[in-house]
């Protein structure tokens, strides 16, 4: 019997992804958009064998190294999809499918008119509620304290979120930027929000 894929292409860009396609069995799924080299990802899913995760990244050599590092570590409930993240959530994951979303260290774009690049805008929040399951949740880490407030506003301004305390066990798994920051003293900016509808 063939190994399943780690590092998966989608059948089609245009059709909602089969999660029964994607994994050996059905299970809550988390998703982490812009997964670096996996640090966090692969470290999540050892901890939490009963849900499946995929990793969304753009670079394919970040996602090659996802891949090995699930191999060695025996990972049937990781995947990998190299996409653009804000496609990805809002046209290939199906509605109500994701019980977490994890977004760590964004790119935060900090030239004022570099802004309109970043990731979490009051749109994209819409995006996220529609990708998740009733009672899901959004997990943000960041280093860059105007990009944290600007995640903070949009949550806020949504009324389908309420923000709630990141779980001590989920804070501890860090990623590898994270690392890196907080060896220099840079600390790490966390909230979380829940999806009450």
């Amino acid at each position: 019997m063939s190994e399943q894929p780690i590092v998966v292409r989608p059948s089609s860009y245009v059709e909602r992804l089969s999660m029964q396609e994607l994994f050996p069995r059905v299970q809550p799924l988390e998703v982490e958009l812009g997964a670096g080299d996996g640090s966090f990802l692969i470290d999540w899913a050892r901890s939490n064998p009963t849900h499946n995760l995929i990793g969304v990244e753009r670079l394919l050599g970040r996602l090659k190294k996802i891949e090995k590092k699930a191999r060695r570590a025996g990972l049937t409930n990781v995947r990998g999809v190299r996409l653009e993240i804000a496609y990805f959530t809002e046209y290939l994951l199906p509605a109500e499918s994701v019980s977490a979303f994890h977004i760590y260290f964004p790119d935060p774009w900090p030239k004022l008119r570099h802004r309109h690049h970043r990731l979490i805008n009051e749109p994209f929040t819409e995006v996220l509620r529609g990708a998740l399951k009733p009672s899901g949740a959004v997990y943000l880490r960041t280093d860059d304290l105007d990009y944290f407030a600007q995640m903070r506003t949009v949550f806020g301004a949504n009324a389908a979120f309420a923000e709630i305390e990141t779980p001590e066990a989920l804070a501890r798994v860090t990623t590898d930027f994270e690392r890196d920051f907080n060896s220099k003293g840079i600390p790490t900016n966390r909230a979380a929000y829940q999806l009450v509808r």
